[in-house]
C-alpha cells in the first residue's frame, strides 16, 4: 500500500522537471519505505533500476550489467562491463544519443555496493564530472545505511559531495499519515498502533486488520517467531558498530533514565563517553535530545533525551524486559500482564502528547491556527511560586509577535476538565516574553457540554478531541 508521502513525491517531480543533469540523494534507516517511494516516483517514467546486494563487487557488476543491457534494449548475456567505471561510461554515452530525452537511473543500496567497491564513489564522481553531467540523465542514490550515506555520499570529505542537486532524508510517517495504512480503525485505535508501531511502513504493513490489537501485539512482538521481536536489535546491527553497548543505552531509556549521567550509570557506559553515543542515536532519529522551551539547545545542561521513535519505546518499555518470558514460550501471557490495560493507557498518554504536536504542526503549516507559529517544544521546570516540579505539554509560538499556544494533553476517559484548563493558565506566566498567549485542551474524548460553552465564549481557548484531530 502506497499512502501519504506527497511532499516527498512532489520534490522528486521537481527534481525530475528541471534540465540538464540532476541527481538526488534518498536515505533514511531500513523500512521507512524509500523503495516504495521511489517506485511510486518511478511510475511511467523510463527507468534503470539497480539493486546492490550485500555480494562482491565482482557479482554486484555483473548484476548492474545486465540490469543496464536490458534498459538498453541489448541482450542481456552481453557479458560484464570490465570494471564500474566503463559501465558508468556506458550509460553516459547512451544518455547522450538520447539527447533532450531524459531517464531515471536509480542505485538503490548504494553502501552495500561500496562496501566491497571502496572506490566506487571516486569513479561515480570522475563519470559525472567528465560525462554525465553533460546529458539528461537523473540519478537517484539511494541507501538505508544513514551514516555512510551522510559521510561517504554527502559529506564534505565525500568525492561526490557538491554532486547531488537534491537530497531526500525519508522519514517515518506521523501519526496522520501511518493511519491511511489503518482504515476501519477509530481514531483511538489509531493511535494506539501508532503509540505501538510508530510510523515506519513496513511495521504498520505487518498488521492483520482482522485481529486484534492484543492478537497484533503478541503475535509480532512477543513470540520468538515474531517478525519484530528482534527488529530493534536488527537495526542497530546494520547501523552501528557496538550494538549490544547501543541496546543497554536504549534499554535504559526505555526505562525512564533521560539525564546522561543516569543513563550512564543504568547501561555501565563511562559518563564521559556517553554523549558521542547519544549523538549517534539522536543522528538515528531513534533518540530525542530536548530542552526546556525557551533554553539555548546547544548551551542548556538539562537537556533531557526519550526515545523519539513510537516503535523503539514500546519495544523497550515492554518488549525488552520481557525477553526472558518470551524465550520461554511464556509471551502472550507477558503481554497480557504488563503490556495491555492500564500499563498500555499510561504509556500511550506521553505518545498522545506526540500526536497533539503532529497535529499542531500540520495545521500551523495548513496557516489554519491564530498565528505563523516559528518554534515548537514543551516547557518543564520549578514553578517559583510554589516551588513544585511542573511541566506545560505542548508549545507553539512566535516571538516576533509575542503569540504562544499552550497546550495540555490528556489520554483519559475522565477528569477535571475545568481544573486542567486552570491549571494551564496558572502555569503560562513560567514561560516568559509572550503577550499574547492562547490555550488549547487535547482530549481522548469530546469535552462535556459545560466545557465546551465555556469554550465557546472566549478567543483564547480550543478544545481538540482525538476525533477532531482526524477529522478531514
Amino acid at each position: 500500500m502506497f499512502v501519504g508521502r506527497d511532499t516527498e513525491l512532489k520534490q522528486l517531480n521537481r527534481m525530475y522537471a528541471k534540465k540538464g543533469f540532476q541527481m538526488a540523494v534518498v536515505y533514511g534507516r531500513r523500512r521507512v519505505g524509500k523503495t516504495t517511494l521511489i517506485d511510486a516516483f518511478a511510475k511511467g517514467k523510463p527507468t534503470l533500476y539497480f539493486t546492490a546486494q550485500q555480494r562482491s563487487s565482482l557479482q554486484n557488476l555483473m548484476q548492474f550489467s545486465r540490469a543496464v543491457y536490458a534498459f538498453f534494449g541489448m541482450p542481456e548475456d552481453s557479458g560484464a562491463f570490465p570494471d564500474w567505471r566503463s559501465a558508468f561510461s556506458f550509460i553516459a554515452t547512451m544518455a547522450e544519443r538520447r539527447g533532450d530525452d531524459p531517464f531515471l537511473f536509480v542505485f538503490d543500496e548504494f553502501p552495500y555496493a561500496a562496501e566491497t567497491e571502496p572506490s566506487l564513489p571516486s569513479v561515480l564522481q570522475i563519470a559525472i564530472d567528465h560525462e554525465l553531467k553533460k546529458t539528461n540523465v537523473r540519478i537517484i542514490l539511494c541507501g538505508s545505511n544513514e551514516g555512510f550515506m551522510e559521510s561517504e555520499v554527502l559529506g564534505r570529505k565525500s568525492p561526490l559531495y557538491g554532486r547531488r542537486t537534491m537530497q531526500l532524508k525519508v522519514k517515518p510517517f506521523d501519526c496522520f499519515d501511518a493511519a491511511l495504512m489503518l482504515p476501519g480503525l477509530t481514531p483511538e485505535q489509531c493511535i494506539a498502533y501508532y503509540a505501538t508501531f510508530g510510523g515506519t511502513p513496513y511495521y504498520l504493513a505487518q498488521i492483520d486488520s482482522d485481529a486484534s490489537y492484543e492478537e497484533n501485539v503478541a503475535e509480532l512482538m512477543f513470540s520468538t517467531s515474531g517478525i519484530l521481536y528482534e527488529e530493534p536489535l536488527m537495526l542497530l546491527r546494520q547501523e552501528l558498530r557496538e550494538p549490544a553497548l547501543y541496546n543497554s543505552i536504549l534499554d535504559a531509556i526505555g526505562s525512564g533514565e533521560t539525564s546522561p549521567k543516569r543513563i550512564a550509570e543504568r547501561a555501565g557506559v563511562h559518563a564521559t563517553s556517553i554523549s558521542k553515543y547519544l549523538k549517534t542515536l539522536v543522528d538515528l532519529g531513534i533518540v530525542n535530545r530536548e530542552v526546556s522551551f525557551g533554553e539555548n539547545p546547544d548551551t542548556s545542561r538539562r537537556a533531557s533525551y526519550a526515545l523519539a521513535d513510537p516503535f523503539f519505546a514500546y519495544w523497550y518499555a515492554f518488549v525488552s524486559r520481557n525477553v526472558g518470558a518470551i524465550e520461554a514460550g511464556a509471551g502472550v501471557a507477558a503481554a497480557q500482564r504488563n503490556a495491555f490495560g492500564q500499563a498500555l493507557s499510561t504509556y500511550a498518554g506521553k505518545q498522545f502528547e506526540t500526536v497533539c504536536m503532529q497535529w499542531v504542526v500540520r495545521k500551523n503549516l495548513a496557516g489554519e491556527l491564530p498565528f505563523l507559529a516559528s518554534s515548537f517544544g514543551r516547557w518543564w521546570g520549578i514553578d517559583p511560586r510554589d516551588k513544585a516540579e511542573t511541566n506545560i505539554d505542548l508549545i507553539a509560538a512566535d516571538r516576533q509577535s509575542k503569540s504562544i499556544l499552550l497546550g495540555e494533553c490528556k489520554w483519559c476517559n475522565s477528569f477535571d476538565e475545568s481544573k486542567a484548563i486552570e491549571m494551564l493558565e496558572r502555569r503560562a506566566p513560567l514561560v516568559k516574553g509572550f503577550s499574547r498567549r492562547l490555550y488549547c485542551l487535547f482530549t481522548k474524548n469530546v469535552p462535556s457540554e459545560v466545557t465546551r460553552k465555556k469554550a465557546s465564549a472566549r478567543d483564547d481557548l480550543m478544545l481538540v478531541s482525538a476525533n477532531e484531530m482526524f477529522e478531514a
